[in-house]
């Protein structure tokens, strides 16, 4: 009989991880314990994924604000520093700001507007116009903003992110001045020791500012890339990726997460005698049309994945070729021209006109929103995810 599953994304129950847990055993007898009861069966390159937070609790990967604050003493002087284009954000970036403004004297905090780099908004664009602000070029203090556009309250949460960053620093001990900025050697005006604390536009962000004169500029990937008094670490990402542990205590984004999954792929071969991709994923990538919010708030979506997921899809547009090589078939013949099609496809179809639309973008970044979806942020209880079908076409 003719296969009519495609794709299937399944969540997988776990425990709850706990620092020092054997995550990889873990994984593994969740998955043998699901083939035991016969919920599925290993199929042809499977997927099974795991959320970076847990391996990181697993890995024990955490760091308080007095070690990220030292960190930042040392690196940025302890006195003034100016910390630009951070994400509004109270599980991922409040706590940072803690121990920031703990390891200095004054925090000139450079917000961008009218959103952050992942689309949190502080103003609505139509405002913005009404107003007649340039965002490109004009410098805003906080009395200045706020007599524009009124507080700033944050579309889902209702957070008024702008006084709640402020309070932070000065309940920290440290001096607080906000300034809304898009360009940024602005901030240098008011100190040459820079915080760069944007995610995905960092490098540029960094050099620009070095550019201009800046005599320390950092990133996040630069705090707690190597131990600050025993505190965890991750050497490629730093901070990036991190989440509220606790009110003092930040969890890091995981470390060592190619060995991990390659460890995880070796132990389900050697038990099963399949082969199953193995991969680590966090934040998906995907833009919420109310919100606004582009989801990806982690460096990357997956820091670590088997061989099996490197790569990007190779498809054509079925739609395409129904509407257009194919306009005069129907029923069967459609059919299996289809298949044909798909059988002979180039192993390399960028710039054709029948992949038009089916966004090429790197397999680890679809599976992983996918994976995200699928587990979701709150009480699911599902940090393993099981997918199949994925690497099917229409002719499998």
């Amino acid at each position: 009989m003719e296969r009519r599953i495609g794709t299937v994304s399944r969540g997988l129950r776990g425990p709850i991880i706990k620092e020092g847990d054997d995550l990889k055993k873990i994984v593994v007898d969740t998955l043998m314990e699901c083939l035991k009861k016969g919920d599925f069966e290993i199929g042809s390159k499977d997927v099974l994924a795991i959320t970076e937070s847990i391996l990181a609790r697993a890995q024990a990967n955490y760091a308080t604000k007095d070690q990220l604050a030292e960190d930042v003493r040392n690196k940025l002087g302890g006195e003034t520093i100016g910390v630009i284009f951070p994400i509004l954000s109270r599980n991922r970036f409040a706590i940072c700001l803690r121990g920031i403004a703990r390891g200095a004297k004054k925090v000139v905090l450079m917000l961008s507007y009218p959103s952050d780099e992942v689309g949190n908004h502080l103003l609505d664009l139509d405002l913005l116009d009404a107003k007649g602000v340039n965002p490109y070029t004009d410098v805003l203090t906080q009395a200045e903003f706020e007599a524009t556009f009124g507080k700033s309250r944050h579309t889902f949460t209702d957070m008024d992110y702008v006084n709640y960053y402020k309070d932070i620093i000065e309940e920290e001990g440290a001096e607080a001045e906000i300034i809304f900025a898009n360009n940024p050697r602005k901030i240098l005006d008011y100190t040459d020791k820079v915080l760069c604390a944007d995610i995905h536009t960092r490098e540029r962000t960094k050099r620009l500012v070095r550019e201009a004169g800046g005599k320390v500029v950092l990133g996040m990937d630069d705090l707690l890339n190597a131990p600050v008094n025993g505190s965890g670490y991750n050497p490629e990402y730093g901070i990036l990726g991190s989440n509220k542990a606790t009110e003092d205590t930040i969890k890091l984004f995981p470390v060592n997460c190619r060995e991990f999954v390659q460890s995880v792929q070796d132990e389900i071969r050697e038990r099963t005698g399949k082969t199953v991709e193995v991969m680590v994923y966090g934040d998906g990538a995907f833009k919420d049309p109310v919100g606004k919010i582009w989801e990806l708030a982690d460096p990357v979506v997956s820091p670590g994945y088997t061989d099996g997921l490197i790569g990007q899809p190779n498809e054509l547009k079925l739609k395409y070729l129904a509407d257009n090589d194919f306009a005069d078939l129907r029923g069967d013949e459609l059919k299996a021209a289809i298949e044909n099609a798909i059988k002979e496809k180039d192993d390399n179809l960028v710039g054709q006109m029948v992949t038009e639309g089916t966004t090429p973008r790197r397999l680890t970044d679809l599976l992983g929103s996918l994976c995200d979806l699928t587990s979701g942020s709150g009480d699911k209880g599902t940090p393993f995810i099981y997918i199949q079908g994925y690497f099917d076409n229409y002719t499998d």
